[in-house]
């Protein structure tokens, strides 16, 4: 049976994450310029992303995670490294989505090591779904583009077959370079990777 008075507390709940994300979109995006914002997915303690702002420094870089303690410790990296245009914040990636503002584009989106969610019942639980790549695609640029990278082959060859067939992208041709290399905690584990680079699809 619902409980209306938890449902209540529940929808309040969400309500002031979506007021405290827009706010810190507003504080972080207000003076961009026009310029592409660089967003990684499941950031994790930052080791990536501090990496790639300081190496782009006129990049404007932001990473969500959904576990405070990760964005915690990605933020003192940030810090002692003293990097204005890197941001790191506790979101969702479909809410953060759907609380850019319309004229928020991406230049680059990177997911390194997301969760592959191995159980068949789970699929539905990934990131890399139809629903969620056309979201994306309608706050990028003619030239962004999604970077992915995973350990598990199967999520890897999901992926690849979504993407051959998805209305918003297209993965780049063979040989298609990375553009950036900073090994992460995952991959330093992983004694195997698969990455694809995917770009918009001519319309």
């Amino acid at each position: 049976m619902d409980n209306p008075a938890r449902t209540a507390a529940h929808l309040a709940r969400i309500q002031d994450r979506r007021q405290s994300l827009r706010g810190q979109l507003d504080s972080i995006l207000h003076n961009r310029d026009g310029a592409g914002l660089v967003w990684e997915i499941g950031c994790g303690h930052g080791h990536f992303l501090t990496a790639y702002a300081r190496a782009h420094p006129t990049a404007i870089c932001v990473g969500v995670d959904l576990s405070s303690e990760r964005i915690e410790r990605a933020l003192r990296k940030r810090d002692r490294f003293q990097l204005g245009n890197l941001h790191f914040i506790q979101a969702d990636a479909q809410m953060f989505l759907e609380e850019l503002a319309p004229d928020v584009r991406f230049s680059s989106v990177i997911v390194l090591f997301p969760d592959p969610w191995p159980k068949k019942r789970h699929h539905k639980h990934r990131l890399m779904q139809s629903p969620f790549l056309h979201a994306v695609a309608l706050q990028a640029k003619r030239d962004t583009r999604l970077y992915f990278r995973t350990d598990h082959k199967p999520y890897f060859d999901q992926t690849a077959e979504l993407l051959d067939i998805h209305p918003d992208w297209q993965i780049t041709p063979p040989g298609t370079p990375w553009p950036f290399e900073h090994e992460t905690v995952f991959q330093s584990r992983a004694p195997k990777h698969h990455s694809l680079i995917a770009s918009l699809r001519e319309k």
